[in-house]
């Protein structure tokens, strides 16, 4: 989903939000992620023992999480992979299966669609967004850091390898009968979304990564016995698309990689199941809540055109724990900005969040 009006409304928002408070944002999911015990035949259908095998995520949400109601149609999601590919197969209740966009890297989201937002290494600003429609019409891009911070996306970029496919339970383009669903799978090529060292990002046994799916879906209605977009009659534009998730932002907002689900790698194979802690850790709560004081930061730079100085200025900083015991965050002043600096001497790690969304986690060893 690149930045829509609606999130750039909400960015914005987020941004000039009050400086007394940190920002609160959702405990992202996890999911465990074994190994396919044999190659999965991208077809859409989802007929394979394996897929049998592996679990469904939570029913996707709104993307502000609780502060909406729950969508109207499930929305779930299943994912394992082998030697070659990162398999996901997601499964959309939807009585009204439309598509019309036939043009590889259009603008997808203006259909109703599926999409993938991946980051193989959290502490990098790159990550990849893929879409897709029921078309199997797809989207395929690179983004240098987040649109927060001036990143860029390159749409020249191809996923060379990538499958796909689509399966629909009913009729489409056709609003006089109700449909079912529709199925999908994709498999990412590790060679590709690796780039020049894929062995960097190849699982191993508890491999994390950050992932999260989001599901456009738009209001239609009939109008010369085609599906269109829903007109409000008190705007005369069209109703603004609903944004459905795994793992809830918070925010009307997709490109806040830090606020993604968890994807947990084993070694084990699809139908061998292993008792695994897989939920966020203390480490990893504590790198979000440094994301709370950037946030400050950003809304303090806009308001004053310069960065704060102190936690004093941003109106304090909520306290950050360690299982009970209390660490205190540095903000140092650097050539380009600043930098958040937390040492947790449990882990024997350092957390490090710049100005740009570059991030580092130092091993003290």
């Amino acid at each position: 989903m690149i930045l829509r009006l609606t999130s750039i409304l909400s960015v914005f928002t987020l941004l000039t939000a009050s400086t007394v408070m940190a920002q609160k944002y959702p405990t992202p999911e996890s999911y465990l992620c074994y190994q396919s015990a044999s190659p999965i035949i991208i077809d859409g259908v989802l007929d394979e023992e394996d897929w049998a095998n592996a679990e469904w995520t939570q029913d996707f949400v709104d993307i502000e999480g609780d502060k909406q109601p729950n969508p109207p149609f499930q929305t779930r999601v299943k994912m394992l992979w082998d030697k070659d590919y990162l398999y996901i197969a997601a499964e959309l209740e939807e009585p009204h299966l439309w598509s019309t966009i036939t043009e590889r890297d259009a603008v997808i989201y203006q259909d109703n669609d599926f999409e993938v937002f991946l980051n193989p290494v959290p502490t990098s600003s790159q990550y990849y967004e893929f879409e897709m429609n029921l078309l199997n019409t797809v989207w395929d891009l690179m983004m240098t850091k987040p649109y927060r911070d001036g990143g860029k996306y390159m749409n020249a970029w191809d996923i060379d390898g990538l499958k796909s496919a689509v399966k629909m339970y009913g009729t489409l383009n056709d609003p006089t009968d109700k449909d079912e669903k529709w199925t999908l799978e994709i498999a990412f090529p590790w060679k590709v979304i690796g780039q020049e060292n894929p062995l960097a990002i190849f699982p191993k046994e508890d491999t994390r990564w950050r992932i999260n799916f989001s599901r456009v879906n738009w209001d239609l209605e009939e109008k010369d016995g085609a599906y269109a977009k829903k007109i409000d009659p008190k705007t005369g534009r069209t109703y603004p698309e609903h944004n459905w998730v795994w793992s809830p932002q918070g925010e009307i907002a997709m490109h806040m990689p830090e606020q993604w689900g968890y994807l947990h790698f084993t070694e084990n194979k699809v139908g061998d199941k292993v008792k695994k802690e897989i939920k966020e850790t203390e480490g990893e709560r504590l790198y979000r809540h440094l994301f709370d004081i950037y946030y400050k930061q950003k809304a303090f730079f806009l308001k004053n055109r310069v960065y704060a100085k102190t936690f004093k200025e941003l109106g304090g900083v909520d306290k950050m724990h360690y299982n009970g015991k209390e660490l205190t965050p540095k903000m140092d002043q650097t050539l380009t900005g600043f930098q958040l600096v937390l040492e947790v001497p449990q882990e024997k790690k350092i957390y490090v969040i710049r100005e740009d969304s570059s991030t580092d986690i130092i091993d003290m060893n």
